[in-house]
């Protein structure tokens, strides 16, 4: 029920936003609206405002929305208020109209992350967990512990790291733009901050999902090797593991983190999918213990995994991550420019074929990220909602004939030409921008379905 009621206010508030930009230009351009719609199909609110010529709807069907203004080429127009008519308005206020509905959504993410920028977040502190075997931070020379204090990208100067998010967020910037970022870190010691060049450049970035920072091999924040709670039946409980124990040491290898034992863990497996024993030397209560644990074998996407039953590793460190009144939102204008970026350079990577296509959501993953975030709070609840309403925006100004950036195109034209585009031409445009946009839409549907079986 969560997820339904997240998805559908998300939905409806990103929809409002983007079709009130388009009223609100429409009427400072004088131009009038005939109705307000926030959904399809049948009304189920109707309100019309005195002294106001739009009727505001609320449909059954809230997947969209329109604005329906005085328009000649829809119906015929009474002659005293032709001037009222949108056809009849310059093309800086018709372009302005049109552009006004995607700069909403773009505002709207920019007052989201300012937003959360005031109000503050807590997140983990830039401290890494141990790198994943023969990846790049593993072969840069991390070995996990380590703090980021600055990162850089090819000569630009350092920049100090707010927190792990901040941290994950760099790294899939510059992953995706193909460039190196050096890491300056310092360890558990407080020595001064080292140099660590990490080669994001040979990354093969067609599919920008978990397997990228896989790859990248900094996966999570530090936790330390604590065993949380255990299930009754499972491989820690019959082995004698309580919750609070410091595992030190796992077949005589030092366990630095929660991130190493839950390789070892799930390393445990033999080659006929059989469990194999460890021995675990653990610290309980200043006490040290030497208990065998043998996880037990789990099959997952076909290889066989060790599960032991219990929450490994503990909370990481946190952070609040706070900003004032002028710097909140700058960053709030710069995080929305980023991510505005970084979708148009992801489309364009898709188009010419550096970018797998599956990198497409649709709905159904819109729906299930819109659950998961509000189960978390209204702070990452608010985070989704800037994400998707940045989505929105670029996605409407795409040039494509039946979103926003269509006809903005179509403007162009006549900006430059000095006519506008003929009727014949406008019904072909029309249709194959409905043929290119369902064909996304069927993508983007069946990366859902194949998300959700996988």
């Amino acid at each position: 029920m969560l997820t339904l009621v997240a998805f559908v206010l998300a939905l409806g508030l990103l929809i409002a936003v983007h079709e009130y930009g388009h009223y609100r230009m429409a009427v400072a351009c004088g131009v009038k609206v005939l109705r307000f719609s926030i959904g399809f199909g049948k009304p189920l609110l109707t309100w019309h405002p005195k002294g106001s010529p739009t009727e505001f709807v609320l449909c059954a069907l809230p997947i969209g929305g329109y604005v329906r203004m005085l328009d000649e080429r829809e119906a015929p127009v009474d002659a005293a208020e032709r001037h009222l008519a949108f056809n009849t308005q310059p093309l800086r206020a018709r372009a302005a109209i049109v552009l006004a509905g995607p700069m909403a959504n773009l505002l709207l993410a920019v007052a989201l992350y300012t937003l959360v920028n005031w109000s503050g977040v807590e997140e983990p502190k830039p401290i890494l967990s141990s790198p994943v075997a023969a990846s790049l931070a593993e072969r840069a020379g991390l070995r996990g512990g380590e703090w980021v204090a600055q990162t850089s990208v090819s000569d630009a100067e350092p920049s100090e790291v707010g927190s792990f998010e901040d941290l994950r967020w760099r790294l899939t910037q510059a992953a995706l733009s193909g460039e190196d970022m050096t890491l300056w870190v310092m360890d558990a010691e407080g020595a001064s901050p080292r140099a660590v060049r990490m080669s994001l450049g040979e990354l093969d970035v067609r599919e920008a999902d978990a397997s990228l920072f896989h790859r990248i091999g900094i996966t999570s924040p530090w936790t330390a090797p604590v065993v949380g709670e255990v299930m009754a039946d499972g491989a820690a409980a019959t082995a004698g593991l309580q919750a609070g124990d410091v595992v030190r040491r796992v077949d005589g290898q030092r366990v630095g983190d929660g991130q190493a034992l839950r390789t070892l863990i799930r390393a445990a497996v033999g080659p006929a999918g059989q469990g194999v024993e460890q021995r675990w030397e653990i610290d309980r209560s200043g006490q040290t213990l030497t208990l065998t644990v043998k996880p037990a074998p789990e099959q997952q996407s076909g290889i066989w995994t060790g599960r032991v039953g219990a929450y490994i590793g503990a909370a990481p460190e946190m952070m609040t991550v706070r900003f004032g009144l002028i710097d909140g939102l700058l960053r709030g204008v710069s995080r929305t420019g980023e991510v505005s970026w970084l979708t148009l350079k992801m489309m364009g990577r898709m188009l010419i074929g550096e970018a797998s296509v599956k990198n497409l959501s649709g709905p159904l993953t819109i729906a299930d990220y819109a659950g998961k975030s509000a189960s978390l709070g209204l702070t990452s609840y608010l985070l989704f909602l800037a994400l998707i309403s940045v989505s929105l925006g670029v996605l409407n100004l795409l040039p494509l004939p039946v979103l926003d950036g269509g006809h903005l195109m179509y403007y162009l034209w006549e900006g430059v030409t000095g006519r506008s585009v003929t009727d014949v031409w406008m019904e072909r445009l029309q249709r194959g921008g409905v043929v290119i946009l369902m064909a996304l839409m069927s993508v983007a549907l069946f990366n859902d379905v194949a998300r959700l079986l996988g």
